[in-house]
Order: C-alpha cells, then structure tokens, then sequence
C-alpha cells in the first residue's frame, strides 16, 4: 500500500511538545507511557528538569500526573530545550517517512557502559512517523534501522560517554517510537533494502546529528538552567 500524505501538527504549549496526527495511528516503542504496541493520534513530550526525577521518583506515577491532559498519547520525558526540536521530512517512490526528534546528550552513553543511577535526563527522543502501513515484523525492522541511524548519527557526532570518554552509541534514557497508519493492508518489509527502509535511516540520521550539532553549540549548560517556573 502507498500513500503520500503524512498529515500531522506540531505544536509547542508551555513545557510541552505535541505531535498531532489526522487520524489515530499504530505505534511501537518503549515508551513509559502508552508503550508497546498502541494505537493513538499523538505523541507528546514533557519538558523536565533534572531535579524534577530524583531517585524517589517513580517515573510511572511521575508521568501519569504530568500527562493527565494526553493520558492517550504516547508520553516522552526529556530536559532537551523542546524548542529545539529537529523535523526532517523525505519521500522516495510514493513513501514518505518524518522524524522530529529532541536531543540532550548530558546522558550521553556508550552501549556495554556500567549500569548506574541516572543524574541527568538530558536524551534523545524520536518520533519516526510513515506513510506506509507496517506488519508486526516490519515494525520491529523499522524500529531495527531507526535505531541503528541513531547510533550512527551520534558516533559521528563525536560525543563521548560521560562515564568512560569512549565514543558514546546514544544515552542511558533515550526511546524511539515509530508510528505507521492503521489499515487492513501492511507491509511487511522495512530494511535497507526497501524504499521506506531507505527513507526511516535517512530521516533519523539527519536529525539526530543536526539535533546534536545544535547541543554542542549552545552548550550542555543550557540545558540544566531552570526555564521552566516552579
């Protein structure tokens, strides 16, 4: 099945990132809230501060009393400046594919690293949205390469763990969340080798490496200041 159109909105509403879809889509990602596999017309993230997640926090109940207003959508948490979010649109042969994306990297983490307590929640949350309705297989290949674009995109970027100085692959607290439309015809392919492969690695490469050029150039500092009014 093909389809051109990739109708969605983008709003920005107090400590709030909203993407709207035109009608309900089926998601797959590990987000906590309404992860998994779900079905929602949006995916929102929710501007924090480090202090806001200390460890008494449950991050559960913590983003249930923030998300009360989209208790349906797909909640993203992150201390990323969400004004800075990084959209990049492409279509290939009648696909389309979108990403907009959040970046903070003071969690920066290199894959294997130790396991600790997390002291920052500055991470890189992604949105790939599709034109191409997808089997339950081709979700987990398109969730496969939008992951590896990630890693890709932020290897390149240079950025090292915060834990060892190694070339860090992505941080502790990151989580993608691919969104293909609901129909009774899906696709059952994703990889490289397919157009809608091709688009999801492209998408998500450019964004995560533009989105980190721009957290380097304004400074981790920038994202710990307190923006946000009590």
């Amino acid at each position: 099945m093909k389809n051109q159109s990739l109708q969605s909105k983008v709003i920005l509403k107090d400590n709030y990132l909203i993407v709207e879809f035109s009608e309900p889509y089926h998601t797959l990602s590990w987000a906590i809230l309404n992860g998994g596999k779900a079905q929602t017309s949006e995916v929102v993230w929710h501007q924090v501060r480090d202090k806001d997640l200390g460890e008494d926090v449950n991050p559960y109940l913590f983003i249930k009393d923030r998300f009360s207003q989209y208790d349906n959508a797909v909640g993203l948490l992150t201390s990323a400046n969400i004004k800075d979010y990084v959209d990049v649109c492409k279509s290939l042969d009648d696909y389309s594919a979108r990403c907009i994306a959040t970046v903070g990297l003071s969690n920066a983490l290199r894959t294997g690293d130790p396991p600790g307590t997390v002291k920052s929640v500055g991470t890189i949350n992604i949105l790939v949205q599709l034109s191409m309705p997808l089997s339950e297989q081709a979700f987990i290949e398109a969730m496969s390469i939008a992951t590896e674009a990630r890693t890709l995109a932020i290897l390149e970027s240079r950025t090292p763990s915060i834990q060892t100085s190694l070339p860090a692959t992505g941080t502790g607290t990151d989580c993608i969340v691919i969104a293909a439309p609901v129909s009774q015809t899906v696709n059952h392919y994703a990889g490289k080798h397919t157009a809608i492969g091709s688009l999801i690695g492209s998408v998500v490469y450019e964004a995560i490496y533009s989105g980190a050029q721009i957290w380097r150039a304004k400074g981790e500092s920038e994202y710990n200041k307190n923006k946000i009014s009590d």
